[in-house]
């Protein structure tokens, strides 16, 4: 039993960190969905952006939204690849937060169609708002394809997206290369607003470092002593990164160095060897790819398994009876579960998802909500302007009210600042995936990731680590 508890805790740390790796190609399926993502991230290297943040517009006037053309939104996610199950999380949410923010109906809850718009429109006042959407499968190549032709093609002012952290990447590129914003929805890697950051970039979601913080304020009350194990590559070694630095501010001791194991490792013995060696209370695993199954075999037969226990964040409702069955009573973070936040934009989304869909709302269905919230507040501040310099302005510094309360836009970096959550799980049979008690609510503050020559915009904020050393 404890060997599939653990099973199940690593494959809880995958799925929810899928949105930070990129596949090079598209996989085939293998276990689960968070076996899919094997690949490396994206070693696209944006352009560095030089400008210092820019003055927040002002609010729009009392007289109502005006638009002289429709305003066209290119919404990018995954309706058929290997994270398809995330990007479902966010076709409906984005349409929902759209009606929401609109106070109109829209295309919420009816079948979409990647070839037509006229489903998918609201009108906000005197101004009409299409959006676009397209289906990527979590590869880069599609995601390249589909945004320019909603570029050169469809004339889009905004681009949302997309899962993967890889093909967000991508898509960053092309947002700056044509000078439209880019809302990122749901991937969470550090990178994206990190080295990777330009000024069109702007994120909804949050990043691998606010999880760190956020799961390691309830790590660090259960244990003192760690020790982890990640893929050697860039995310991989932010993440540890991450985790490391957290903990530690909570009290944390790491009894080893970090272990970084090859992405494609087959046989894990030498690395558990290391763990069960070590001394820790609780190991801490970051991976994304197909040699989870490995990494815990080698855990059992090593005895790590019965000498240490493993932390890790809780995931979607649709995976959580299957890996956490044998983990009730456990208590740990999550980014969003729809039971702990209390506000109308969150009462929306439960009504809305229930009814339209026959679901409560999942981990990244704030996400989207979010995205389509900050396109209409974005479109209210600048009265109606789509220019990529005015809505860049009025993004830097905002803040708007969504289903995880007040979201606010770092100005420095665009990193979106959200309530995050620690639960205890009470259940797994929930036919309404209400499977938690509520413990506590955090609001993760990352250190600024810029790269060194886009460090003066970080301002105050510590830079590169949260103690800024």
């Amino acid at each position: 039993m404890k060997f599939l508890r653990t099973i199940a805790f690593v494959m809880v740390t995958m799925s929810l960190l899928l949105t930070a790796c990129a596949p090079a190609a598209t996989p085939a399926p293998t276990e689960s969905p968070a076996a899919t993502e094997a690949a490396t991230e994206a070693a696209t290297e944006a352009p560095v952006a030089t400008e210092a943040p820019t003055e927040v517009a002002t609010e729009a006037p009392s007289a109502g939204l005006t638009c002289a053309e429709p305003v066209k939104v290119g919404l990018i996610t995954d309706a058929s690849g290997a994270l398809a199950i995330y990007g479902a999380h966010i076709l409906r949410s984005f349409m929902l937060g759209m009606e929401y923010a609109t106070g109109a109906a829209g295309s919420a809850g009816e079948k979409f169609d990647f070839t037509q718009t006229q489903e998918n429109t609201f009108k906000i006042d005197d101004c009409e708002i299409q959006v676009f959407v397209r289906d990527d499968a979590s590869t880069p190549d599609n995601t390249a394809t589909v945004a320019r032709e909603l570029i050169d093609v469809q004339k889009v002012n905004i681009l949302v997206g997309t899962v993967s952290s890889g093909a967000t990447a991508t898509l960053q590129g092309i947002a700056l290369e044509n000078k439209i914003p880019l809302i990122v929805a749901p991937a969470a890697a550090n990178d994206i607003t990190g080295v990777n950051f330009n000024e069109y970039t702007f994120r909804t979601s949050r990043n691998n470092y606010q999880d760190a913080i956020n799961e390691c304020s309830a790590l660090t009350k259960q244990y003192k002593n760690f020790v982890q194990i990640a893929p050697d590559y860039a995310f991989g070694q932010g993440s540890a990164a991450a985790f490391r630095d957290a903990c530690t501010l909570g009290g944390a001791t790491f009894v080893a160095d970090d272990i970084f194991a090859p992405l494609d490792t087959t046989d894990f013995t030498p690395y558990m060897e290391q763990i069960a060696n070590s001394g820790a209370e609780a190991y801490i695993v970051t991976w994304a790819g197909g040699g989870f199954v490995s990494l815990m075999q080698a855990a059992a037969d090593q005895g790590v398994t019965e000498k240490m226990s493993l932390g890790a964040t809780f995931i979607d409702n649709t995976l959580m009876p299957t890996f956490f069955a044998n983990a009730v009573g456990t208590t740990a973070g999550i980014l969003y579960h729809y039971s702990a936040p209390n506000n109308p934009a969150n009462d929306f989304l439960k009504a809305q998802d229930k009814a339209r869909y026959g679901v409560m709302p999942d981990l990244f269905d704030a996400d989207g909500m979010n995205a389509a919230i900050m396109v209409v507040e974005a479109l209210k501040k600048t009265n109606g302007d789509v220019s990529g310099d005015a809505l860049k302005a009025a993004m830097e510094g905002m803040e708007f009210e969504g289903p995880k309360g007040t979201v606010f836009i770092r100005p420095e970096d665009h990193v979106a600042i959200q309530d995050m959550y620690i639960l205890k799980l009470a259940n797994v049979t929930d036919p309404d995936a209400n499977f938690y008690e509520y413990v506590d609510t955090t609001r993760p503050e990352p250190p600024c990731l810029l790269p060194e020559t886009l460090k003066d915009r970080c301002g105050d904020l510590p830079y590169g680590s949260l103690s800024g050393k």
